[in-house]
């Protein structure tokens, strides 16, 4: 635990404090954060994900098959509970509960992922493997299927606002459901893993001298990842209410909870396990925010759940490594 605090979680607080202040002080704002996310997504995170991947075996990924399955019910799992458990709410429209289901129920594996998981289980390529899984997830699946929700949402909102100003009803063509999925595969941080995978399964040899021209762009995710975290969060006004608490709930305990009970079910290998219950504890999704902020939607509360959940994984990151090695421990026995 000692070393999980000290090696995983004060550096990020370290870092993420560097771009909280910097905010503040306007060295950067938020706009200046976008700008560093992309880097991440489309260069640092890519090329961090497919060198990692590439370097791994035939076996490994048929190994991993039952995490990608896990991971892919589970999460998704999570993501459908949140979205109907805010939707059961008066004051919030189906797009409220989308965007919800973008934050609380996707893990912020992009941004985070290599950041915590390296120091705790090492630079390997499992651990390159368990982010390139849950990242396929979020970003081809779950980004996909909550602005698919968040969109019919809106449609439905626009008709009924036209009908109730007497005006006819709008009769327009419905947008296809396939265009979000497409375009979240045209993103680099999905086909990247993906070209990887291929390329691994295809058998052909990965030239070690490759590896240096993509180390170097690698070496930026964690980093400046965390910082534009700092920033972001710099750059909202946090007002935490009881829907940012059942969100945080949802993201901190439901999640994690969820996978370990699944990779028990189906005898997970501990390791992998293990990895994926912090990737699931991982805080929320920050594109789930900058989703919210593009769609001006359920903003004030999403960036306050965040925010919350960044506090909180201080003390779930450690717990729940520790509640998973005791349960793999009696099952052991």
């Amino acid at each position: 635990m000692e070393h999980i605090i000290l090696y995983a979680i004060v550096p990020i607080i370290v870092v993420m404090l560097a771009g909280y202040i910097s905010g503040k002080k306007g060295i950067f704002n938020g706009d200046d954060s976008k700008k560093f996310n992309k880097v991440v997504l489309d260069y640092a995170l890519p090329a961090a994900l497919f060198v990692s991947i590439v370097q791994s075996t035939r076996e490994m990924l048929a190994k991993d098959i039952k995490l990608s399955l896990i991971s892919l019910v589970g999460i998704m799992f999570c993501f459908m509970l949140v979205y109907y458990v805010f939707k059961l709410f008066k004051k919030n429209t189906g797009a409220d509960a989308a965007v919800s289901a973008l934050i609380s129920g996707s893990p912020t594996i992009g941004f985070l992922g290599f950041a915590v998981l390296e120091p705790i289980f090492g630079t390997t390529p499992s651990v390159a493997l368990v982010v390139a899984i849950v990242s396929i997830v979020v970003n081809a699946v779950g980004i996909p299927v909550g602005l698919s929700l968040m969109n019919a949402s809106l449609e439905k909102q626009e008709i009924a606002s036209v009908s109730a100003g007497g005006t006819a009803t709008l009769k327009k063509k419905r947008p296809s459901a396939w265009l979000p999925v497409l375009h979240a595969l045209e993103q680099p941080v999905a086909w990247a893993p993906i070209l990887a995978v291929i390329w691994v399964l295809v058998g052909i040899p990965w030239p070690k001298w490759a590896s240096p021209s993509f180390d170097l762009i690698k070496g930026a995710n964690a980093s400046l990842a965390v910082f534009s975290a700092g920033i972001t969060l710099s750059s909202i006004k946090v007002n935490i209410n009881w829907q940012a608490i059942l969100g945080s709930i949802l993201k901190m305990v439901v999640m994690p909870a969820i996978l370990l009970i699944l990779g028990l079910i189906f005898h997970m290998d501990p390791l992998n396990l293990k990895m994926l219950v912090v990737a699931g504890a991982l805080p929320p999704a920050f594109s789930g925010i900058i989703i919210a902020d593009e769609y001006n939607t359920y903003v004030a509360t999403g960036t306050s759940s965040l925010t919350l959940s960044v506090i909180l994984f201080i003390g779930f990151c450690p717990l729940w490594i520790w509640i998973t090695d005791m349960v793999l421990h009696s099952a052991a026995i």
